[in-house]
């Protein structure tokens, strides 16, 4: 067996593990780590936050199913990762964090960055809650063990983050170590739902006479989205996703629908809440999603009779109760049901079929809702924006959104037609998101367009990631739609407590930043300034045909009401009452 120090046995199995990046940024805790990857196959990526790391590797990871891994150094480095890895524990997406830690001989002395108040080398119960697991490697004889666990876990079952402490000694050690086979600790299937529960399902999908589906992102992780359009085709069932189940089923299909929720389509909460059976597959049934569980807004479980599959059993049955809980995979469930239902039924036709027409009818006319946002107003409305992006992109382009007005605009009306091409940060509502993801995903699918849309305040919380696209040269467009501040929240405090009672949440013109002159500091080698609809179409398909980095800054109306989004159902906020 070969002698390695710590840092190489790391790069020789990221090697096995077929990584292609290795993505951080050095410090004094990680250079024992960081210098084998001179002799290594895999790339080293250097973003300038940690946070920026983690969200590339989910980026990537979303785009391709596949991890990376994430370096940083001991202390702030290292917790500069916890609202990245939170973002991905939250969505379910595979990625190793390793970070640098004291000394194995020195833990416990407060050295630099080492939190130590409670117990020594602290810095893994900072990361407990938004992992599946944390290592800590005590010798460098462990590494090996924990780098195919750390794997195992994070890529099997639910995917996650996985965090691995590394000394940095251990890193330094040296030991003879034989570097493991990958393959070895895989499942080599993937699980099936029970028969017995399998059958009853079917029973309850053949005799609906209203079924809905509800795919989640469970579905788009398994990869079910051909099981799941030929389960609706066989039912003529609308198909509702939840966000992060965006793309499952091409947004031109005739069983699309849009989503349910708050910021939903009106098809698509008219039909998950007059529903007689719902099928949800991989879906958590969030609050966004339900209108908050307010019976008959979005769902209304029971009397609908809910078939929930999910492959975390600790989901069925969460926030609706089942008729039938399935624990299983999304794709091997969705076959198994499918099977099923083929022998009790016949494909169901959609002529002379009144639910199909009610189907049609519903989606025609929040079609004709959204156009009516397609104005050539000035300042432009966010839909008008996307509505140009959308023509500017292949039917395989990739868009990226983080939080705030940008994604609650971009989730429901942007229309997708490929799945893994919608990448938007979910159940954490990450600020900032999107700057780096974009980066990941092209990484990941480097002959597709990337596009990232975000809103100004959002862009301004990790706008320093452009230096690592321009670097690396990745060829992704950033879209900034600026109404000059954190209007979403503006629009909240206005909705609850009126005008008088709003904070400061806008930018005015000394504080506001220009964007052209900031494209230019960082030199991306295409930036343009839209204020009129007439000047988008050109500007977006210049920035997506560049080679390289690019943004397009469009000014978008500051005050328009809830956010640019279409409101349909709700969002319980809960309101201060008043004392009289």
């Amino acid at each position: 067996m070969p002698q390695l120090n710590g840092g190489e046995i790391i790069a020789k199995y990221l090697e096995k593990e077929g990584v292609e990046y290795l993505v951080g940024i050095p410090g004094h805790g990680s250079t024992n780590l960081l210098d084998a990857f001179n002799d290594s196959d895999v790339e080293v990526i250097q973003p300038r936050h940690e946070q920026g790391a983690t969200h590339l590797a989910d980026g990537y990871a979303r785009t391709s199913g596949k991890p990376l891994a994430v370096f940083t150094s001991i202390g702030p480095g290292a917790t500069n990762t916890v609202t990245g890895a939170a973002t991905a524990y939250v969505d379910s997406i595979p990625m190793v964090i390793f970070t640098g830690a004291p000394q194995t001989h020195e833990y416990g002395q407060g050295i630099l960055q080492e939190i130590d108040r409670q117990k020594p080398g602290d810095f893994p119960s900072v990361m407990e809650p938004v992992t599946k697991q944390s290592f800590v490697v005590d010798n460098v004889e462990q590494l090996p063990r924990v780098l195919r666990r750390a794997f195992q876990i994070a890529v099997t079952g639910r995917p996650g983050p996985v965090h691995v402490d590394v000394p940095m000694d251990v890193q330094g050690a040296v030991a003879e170590v034989e570097i493991p086979n990958p393959a070895t600790s895989r499942t080599h299937s993937r699980p099936g739902g029970d028969p017995e529960s399998v059958s009853e399902a079917a029973d309850l999908l053949a005799e609906a006479e209203r079924p809905v589906i509800v795919p989640g992102g469970g579905t788009m992780i398994s990869g079910a989205w051909n099981e799941v359009q030929k389960l609706a085709e066989h039912l003529q069932a609308p198909i509702i996703p939840t966000f992060q189940g965006k793309g499952i089923i091409p947004e031109d299909h005739d069983l699309f629908v849009g989503y349910a929720g708050w910021i939903g389509s009106t098809a698509g909460n008219e039909l998950a809440s007059n529903a007689d059976v719902i099928l949800a597959i991989g879906c958590r049934f969030s609050d966004l999603h339900t209108s908050s569980f307010e019976a008959g807004v979005s769902f209304e479980i029971p009397p609908s009779k809910l078939i929930h599959v999910d492959i975390d059993p600790n989901e069925i049955g969460k926030n609706y109760p089942v008729k039938v809980g399935i624990q299983g995979d999304a794709t091997v469930v969705t076959n198994q049901v499918y099977d099923a239902l083929r022998n009790r039924i016949d494909p169901i036709e959609n002529e002379d079929n009144d639910y199909y027409r009610e189907i049609q009818s519903l989606w025609d006319e929040w079609q004709q809702q959204v156009e009516q946002h397609l104005t050539d107003d000035v300042p432009m409305s966010i839909s008008r924006v996307l509505a140009s992006l959308r023509d500017s992109l292949d039917r395989d382009g990739i868009v990226v959104s983080s939080a705030g007005q940008p994604q609650e605009t971009t989730n429901p009306q942007f229309p997708v037609y490929e799945p893994r091409t919608n990448i938007s940060c979910g159940g954490f509502s990450t600020m900032g998101f999107g700057v780096s993801a974009a980066i990941g995903a092209k990484l990941a699918a480097p002959d597709r367009d990337v596009v990232d849309i975000e809103g100004d305040g959002s862009f301004l919380m990790c706008n320093q990631e452009i230096a690592c696209a321009v670097e690396h040269d990745v060829d992704v467009t950033y879209l900034v739609l600026n109404n000059h501040g954190w209007k979403s929240i503006r629009n909240l405090q206005v909705n609850k407590y009126g005008w008088d009672r709003v904070l400061d949440t806008e930018f005015d013109e000394e504080s506001d930043v220009d964007f052209m002159k900031f494209a230019d500091a960082f030199n991306v080698g295409f930036a343009e300034r839209v204020i009129k609809p007439e000047n988008l179409d050109n500007a977006l398909s210049d920035a997506v045909a560049y080679d390289g980095p690019a943004l397009v800054e469009a000014i978008v109306e500051p005050d328009n009401p809830n956010s640019g989004a279409i409101v349909t159902g709700e969002w319980d906020l809960a309101d201060l009452e008043s004392e009289e």
